[in-house]
């Protein structure tokens, strides 16, 4: 079955203080977009949509784009603050997105067969490709599915500061019942706290990494709720809606159900500038030991 990766890249990584979707990580100067882009085709993954900014475009496209050309079929689209639906308006001074289900919708025009979104700055890993890659090859494409990639929260954390992670409730058949978006997550003497509430967080909670696995019916209920999200929230200038908030309206209406895929992958994420050695280190270590190549786009497409 034909499968597409959708990838978030329009952020500016802000708290990072740079462009982290070009940097390199890998000893022949890989990103981390390169290993994800890796790690799908390998898990049979045949399109690789990216999301991005339209002052982006052009270095995007020559410095990670053109690597795959004749490996994988590659489509761009741009998430414009100004895309929202007929009746609204931008509140004056907005000038950050609308958030990763905005994102999500952005990718509508190009998405007509199963697909995962994941992030542009996180390392999942090739256990967790093919683990999505399972799943959506096991559903109807024309009926509204979903998973959710689960990462311990242990494996997630930075030593730089605090991080936001979708906290996750399953029930004992492994069904999502909840996710809730956390704030503020860091390690302390007090073992893992949410720093704005204190609230501790044990090591092996389940987490999302925005890694979610969904058929094209989604974006339907997508519209939905960012047209409620917008009624709502929609003057404010710092509000966004986030992929968790349109699939928990969804289990609560009990129109869905989400599977959660555990996985042994180990996540790397470079949140912070600080956070890359680390991140180098770690490719350096899953190259060593065979896991990919010292070189990804070496050999002919």
């Amino acid at each position: 079955m034909d499968k597409t990766v959708v990838i978030m890249a329009a952020g500016m990584g802000s708290r990072y203080g740079g462009l982290k979707q070009l940097d390199q990580v890998g000893p022949s100067g890989e990103t981390i977009i390169d290993y994800s882009v890796f790690d799908a085709i390998r898990a049979g993954f045949s399109k690789v949509v990216f999301i991005i900014r339209r002052d982006i475009e052009e270095p995007f496209k020559e410095q990670i784009g053109a690597r795959y050309t004749g490996r994988v079929r590659v489509e761009y689209v741009f998430q414009e603050l100004s895309d929202i639906p007929a009746g609204f308006s931008v509140p004056e001074g907005r000038t950050k997105p609308w958030g990763t289900a905005h994102a999500m919708l952005t990718a509508a025009s190009s998405v007509r067969e199963p697909f995962i979104i994941i992030n542009a700055d996180d390392f999942y890993g090739k256990d967790a490709f093919a683990r999505a890659a399972e799943y959506l090859d096991r559903v109807d494409p024309k009926q509204l599915n979903a998973a959710l990639v689960g990462f311990l929260l242990k494996n997630t954390l930075s030593d730089h500061g605090t991080v936001s992670r979708g906290v996750c409730a399953a029930d004992e058949n492994g069904v999502l019942v909840d996710v809730e978006e956390n704030h503020g997550i860091e390690r302390n003497e007090d073992g893992i706290m949410i720093s704005d509430t204190r609230d501790s967080l044990g090591e092996d909670t389940i987490v999302s990494m925005n890694m979610w696995a969904f058929t094209p019916p989604v974006f339907e209920y997508a519209r939905r709720s960012f047209i409620r999200f917008l009624k709502e929230s929609g003057t404010r200038s710092d509000s966004e809606i986030y992929i968790p908030m349109v699939v928990n309206e969804l289990i609560q209406a009990e129109s869905l159900q989400v599977k959660v895929l555990e996985t042994s992958a180990e996540w790397f994420g470079v949140t912070y500038r600080d956070d890359k050695p680390a991140v180098v280190a770690a490719i350096e270590g899953l190259v060593a030991e065979g896991s990919y190549p010292k070189a990804l786009w070496d050999n002919p497409a």
